[in-house]
């Protein structure tokens, strides 16, 4: 992309982004729809003007990063481990039932072969947290109680995703399918996500101690950035998403986050939260999260290429129906896997629902590999696109109700 053109593209983005979210919110809307909604309409579904572009990625990456950033340093481990293994039970229902059924229906019922079953399975197991956290925030949920089990099952879904997307993509490259790769890939994510914020955690105190004794401004919110966007580069490296990079960081800086390391049967290093930091930090990074993350949303929108849907036929709506219910009963059911009030057995299922980009990923793998031809593609961008539509809604109508 010529310069000229990214600065009028990212222009069009930005106030797009802006326009949309300020009408939803004026009619009672999660902010997050208008984002989303002129992305569609900007994107080539409609106007055309912004297309997937590389660079727009990158920038939508940067966005949904540091939201994660902002989620991790919310996220009161203490009382997310108060939650038992309920973000685990939930995380695996949510994974396990859409995919099995997802596939039982492709294979048995529509007698579609097994690569194509797996791939359309895969893509329904999805759940996108960076929709999920902006829609509990919109409706100001964020800290409830169902809003951290959803953040923990969220996590846990988004690295069985990855998992899952790592022994299809072995399978279509390789032909074969190997799970002692995938067990050392699920070990790498394991140690990155124990490990991270620990060493984050120290590398934030030496931060705060260099901020100071800083000679010029805005030495914090540089170090940080730096700081999430290296633990970001190193989540790739061992196979995790970048967002879990932003994720762990987050956690590090948290005002709740302290570990103790034991020297020996009596001694023992304790490392603090430290509120003040984390407060600093938060009014600085929060005007690039308000500017940034809208990119993402956006960018949600214009990858959802709604004109590639053959509307009039009938086999894309078969399938994506049978898809849709699978979809919304195979999440919502996560919900009631776990003894909690039925209003937040309810919350969770909603809050899970929301497919968004890790859905878009699953999907045009399978399309660009030719597993998956233009109705199958077709049938999964609408599921896509109700899934991530709806659930604010639906969530918004829940709350009020």
């Amino acid at each position: 992309m010529e310069l000229h053109d990214f600065f009028f593209t990212l222009a069009v983005m930005l106030i797009a982004a802006r326009l949309f979210s300020e009408s939803a919110a004026r009619f009672g809307i999660p902010a997050v729809i208008g984002e989303l909604t002129a992305g569609i309409l900007i994107g080539p579904s409609i106007l055309g003007w912004v297309a997937p572009d590389t660079t727009m990625r990158l920038l939508a990456e940067i966005g949904i990063i540091l939201l994660l950033f902002e989620v991790g340093m919310d996220t009161d481990l203490s009382r997310l481990a108060r939650s038992g293994g309920k973000p685990y039970a939930v995380a695996l229902t949510g994974f396990l039932l859409p995919f099995g059924i997802g596939y039982s229906v492709s294979a048995h019922l529509l007698g579609l072969d097994v690569l194509t079953s797996l791939f359309i399975g895969g893509t329904l197991t999805a759940t996108s947290i960076g929709i999920t956290v902006r829609v509990l925030n919109d409706l100001g949920k964020r800290q409830s109680d169902e809003a951290q089990i959803v953040v923990g099952a969220a996590v846990l879904d988004d690295i069985l995703g990855v998992m899952a997307l790592a022994f299809l993509y072995q399978l279509v490259i390789a032909q074969q399918a190997s799970f002692t790769v995938l067990g050392e890939v699920g070990l790498y994510i394991l140690l990155f996500m124990v490990l991270t914020p620990m060493v984050a955690k120290l590398a934030s105190m030496l931060i705060e101690r260099l901020d100071q004794h800083a000679a010029t401004p805005g030495l914090l919110l540089t170090m940080a950035l730096s700081l999430i966007l290296i633990f970001s580069w190193l989540a790739h490296v061992v196979g995790a998403p970048e967002i879990m990079g932003g994720f762990a960081a987050g956690l590090a800086f948290s005002q709740h986050f302290g570990f103790k390391l034991w020297m020996g049967r009596s001694s023992a290093l304790e490392f603090k939260p430290s509120p003040k930091l984390a407060h600093r930090l938060e009014e600085q990074v929060r005007p690039l999260i308000h500017a940034f993350s809208p990119m993402f949303f956006v960018m949600v929108g214009v990858s959802l290429n709604l004109r590639s849907v053959n509307w009039g036929s009938v086999f894309v709506w078969k399938l994506a129906a049978l898809l849709l219910i699978v979809a919304v009963v195979g999440k919502l059911a996560a919900g009631f896997c776990i003894r909690e009030p039925r209003h937040h057995q309810i919350a969770i299922g909603l809050s899970m629902i929301p497919r968004g980009e890790v859905g878009l990923i699953f999907s045009q793998l399978g399309y660009s590999q030719g597993i998956l031809n233009s109705e199958m593609y077709a049938a999964l961008l609408i599921v896509i696109a109700l899934t991530t539509l709806a659930p604010p809604f639906l969530l918004k109508w829940f709350y009020n109700r």
